[in-house]
């Protein structure tokens, strides 16, 4: 009997399988704000028992990209009630990624009057693409405050707060990719000398009272978090204490309860691959559902659920091009392509005409 096709829990939530979507940038949220298009693109793909929404922003000094949305509004709310709304009608569960960008973004990306924040005011290496200007380099953010981290920490507690009413079913901290929280684990752009810097107790900090903060406010269950060890994106170097780090965070968050830890393996994309010494470390100390995500196909999914490696597995390019993944997979019928060139681009196509097996 096939695990990954089966009915499983996540805390008190029943989904309809294992197989969960990972959270991709898209880029079609004019103005910021959810729209149809993005109704008609998440309720495709609700054949996963598990939804997590694209990267949003639960701050105007979050929205580093173009065309990400946020919840922080309330047309965004509304805009998100309509998704999820959707996307429940077919039996599917989504949680809304909370991803501040921090210093990964650029002012022609802003609404006015919103800032570019980071831990410290070490610009990251690389570009920005503006749709104003086209790609404009990485500037020096402004190093947060003890009452900007205070703000910022109460506007993920709104945003999370936001989500119940927009009716997701939870939240997942984005401390990933190089974005906000994970710039204060990081110690090449946390250069900070106060409490929220130095020790990894300290640069974990930040994350954890983000942790307990909206926990506090929604409930553990509602509550996962993604983490990317020996991830590089954003200019993220591996550094040498990174699995001691990250293990002390792995345990830190297991005494908070949170419902999962969603660990990321970017080597598919190109980076160091997280070693299976770490994965197993965190099954090990983490004592709720685990999601493992990175270049999965079926079989590889069904053997690491076979094996207890982890709870639920996320896919993200295959239930990109594949709205029906789970059937697809299930069925052992051919898969779509993605197409690169129309992931970030504006407007329908590559985004919901990649075809399903019934038409």
């Amino acid at each position: 009997m096939s695990l990954l096709f089966s009915e499983t829990v996540l805390g008190p939530l029943k989904l309809q399988n294992c197989l969960v979507m990972c959270p991709l940038t898209r880029n079609r949220a004019t103005d910021n704000i959810p729209n149809t298009l993005m109704v008609q693109y998440y309720a495709q793909r609700a054949s996963a028992g598990l939804i997590i929404t694209e990267g949003t922003s639960p701050s105007p000094n979050g929205l580093g990209y173009p065309r990400i949305p946020g919840i922080f509004s309330p047309a965004q709310v509304a805009g998100w009630k309509h998704i999820t709304d959707a996307v429940h009608a077919k039996v599917a569960k989504m949680f809304v990624q909370l991803m501040h960008c921090g210093r990964v973004g650029h002012p022609l990306n802003l609404p006015a009057g919103a800032r570019l924040l980071a831990p410290s005011a070490v610009a990251a290496e690389g570009e920005m693409y503006t749709d104003a200007e086209g790609l404009k380099p990485h500037p020096v953010p402004q190093a947060m405050t003890e009452a900007d981290i205070k703000t910022a920490i109460a506007e993920f507690v709104q945003a999370a707060k936001n989500a119940m009413t927009a009716g997701f079913d939870g939240i997942e901290l984005h401390s990933a990719n190089g974005y906000l929280l994970e710039q204060f684990i990081r110690p090449n752009s946390n250069q900070r000398t106060d409490r929220y810097g130095g020790s990894i107790e300290n640069r974990a900090r930040f994350v954890l009272e983000v942790a307990e903060a909206v926990i506090g406010a929604i409930g553990k269950d509602r509550v996962g978090i993604r983490l990317s060890p020996f991830g590089v994106f954003n200019d993220m170097p591996l550094y040498d204490a990174m699995e001691a780090d990250y293990t002390y965070l792995a345990q830190q968050l297991n005494v908070r309860g949170l419902v999962y830890i969603h660990l990321v393996d970017h080597s598919p994309m190109g980076a160091p691959p997280v070693p299976a010494s770490m994965k197993a470390a965190f099954r090990k100390m983490f004592t709720r559902t685990l999601i493992l995500s990175g270049g999965y196909d079926a079989a590889r999914a069904e053997s690491d659920l076979s094996a207890g490696k982890c709870d639920l597995i996320a896919v993200g390019r295959p239930i990109l091009a594949n709205p029906d993944l789970a059937t697809r997979w299930k069925t052992g019928a051919a898969l779509n392509a993605p197409d690169m060139a129309t992931f970030y681009t504006p407007g329908p196509k590559g985004y919901i005409d990649y075809p399903a097996l019934n038409g």
